[in-house]
C-alpha cells in the first residue's frame, strides 16, 4: 500500500497547532484588562471588565459558564460606530446597553443564547457597549438616556 508522505506544514500543524487550539478551545477567552470598580449605572454598582483591543472584543464573554452578579464588559472603541453584536460561543444570557461618548445610553437589548446568529445592533453610533447578565438593567430600572457612570485608565490602549 502507497502512503502519500506528510508535508513538513502538515507536519507543523500536527506538532504544534492541534493541541493548542484544542486548548484554547476549552478555556474561557482572555479576559479584558483591567477591570473598572465601581462602574455605576442609574446609581446601581458594577464591576466591569474591559474589552478595548480587537482581540478582547472579538472574543468578549464567549465561551464561559458564568459570571459574577453585579459584573459585566465594557467593549471600548476609539469612535462612536454602528455597533452589531451577537451570541456565537455565548452561553449567559445577556442584556446589552449601547452608549455614546458622553456615556449615555442609546438602547437596550435582551439577548438570547439560544439564537446564536441573531444580530443586535445599535440604531444610532456608539462608542461604548457594555453587557450585563440579562435582566440586570430592567431590575435596576434602567432606560435608554440613563447615564453610566465610569472612568477608563489613562494608559488603557484601544485599537
Amino acid at each position: 500500500m502507497y502512503h502519500k508522505p506528510i508535508t513538513l506544514a502538515l507536519k507543523f500543524w500536527i506538532v504544534f497547532l492541534l493541541p493548542t487550539m484544542g486548548a484554547c478551545m476549552e478555556t474561557t477567552c482572555p479576559a479584558g484588562d483591567p477591570i473598572i470598580r465601581p462602574l455605576k449605572v442609574n446609581g446601581h454598582p458594577l464591576t466591569a471588565e474591559v474589552a478595548a483591543t480587537v482581540a478582547e472584543r472579538a472574543c468578549g464573554l464567549s465561551l464561559r459558564d458564568s459570571m459574577p452578579v453585579n459584573h459585566g464588559m465594557l467593549f471600548v472603541y476609539r469612535d462612536a460606530r454602528g455597533l452589531v453584536f451577537w451570541m456565537k460561543d455565548t452561553f449567559i444570557p445577556l442584556s446589552i446597553a449601547y452608549l455614546d461618548s458622553d456615556h449615555r445610553i442609546l438602547a437596550l437589548h435582551e439577548m438570547d443564547p439560544g439564537q446564536p446568529e441573531r444580530r443586535y445592533g445599535s440604531k444610532h453610533p456608539a462608542r461604548y457597549a457594555l453587557e450585563v447578565h440579562q435582566g440586570w438593567f430592567r431590575s435596576n430600572g434602567v432606560e435608554v438616556g440613563d447615564l453610566v457612570e465610569f472612568e477608563l485608565p489613562a494608559n488603557l490602549k484601544v485599537d
